[in-house]
């Protein structure tokens, strides 16, 4: 939802890595003021590298909250960088990594002017009702791998990430 008719939504998104924990600052512009989001990182983009929709798109996959997002100029802490994962063994979840950075409409009425049925939450939110996708990060053109991943392992196949 644009603040500016016509003027596309941006995201800036920079990760630094730490010693013990990584920053990722956020920079959201021209959004509506007073919208909501909550931060994920998920294992699976909808989009290819340059933007078109990924027809092997099933799921996101394994998705960890991060934290709630405004527009404007949002820091975390925690670990990114090519070693965040989670698993769950009592469903055999391997230990599995999710490169990517999302965000979700908080709130499932902001996004119905954009055609979203709110009656169908996501259940990315605390509650578990949240709105659609409002951003995603695109995969590596090389290594299919999200942003997270900045030490690709390409003598593999497909590529794995370097902790």
């Amino acid at each position: 939802m644009a603040a500016t008719p016509g003027v596309t939504p941006r995201v800036q998104a920079i990760v630094k890595r730490g010693n013990l924990n990584d920053s990722l600052t956020l920079r959201l512009t021209n959004f509506k003021p007073g919208l909501q989001f909550d931060l994920f990182t998920v294992e699976n983009s909808p989009q290819q590298a340059f933007g078109t929709p990924n027809p092997n798109f099933k799921n996101f996959g394994l998705a960890w909250y991060q934290s709630d997002v405004e527009p404007g100029l949002v820091t975390i802490k925690t670990i990114l960088l090519d070693q965040i994962f989670g698993f769950d063994p009592q469903v055999n979840l391997p230990p599995t990594n999710t490169f990517h950075i999302g965000f979700w409409f908080n709130n499932p009425k902001d996004a119905a002017a954009c055609g979203f049925d709110v009656s169908k939450p996501t259940p990315f939110n605390g509650e578990h009702k949240a709105g659609p996708l409002g951003f995603i990060s695109r995969p590596n053109s090389l290594t299919n791998l999200g942003p997270l991943c900045i030490k690709p392992n390409t003598s593999t196949n497909p590529p794995t990430c370097n902790p």
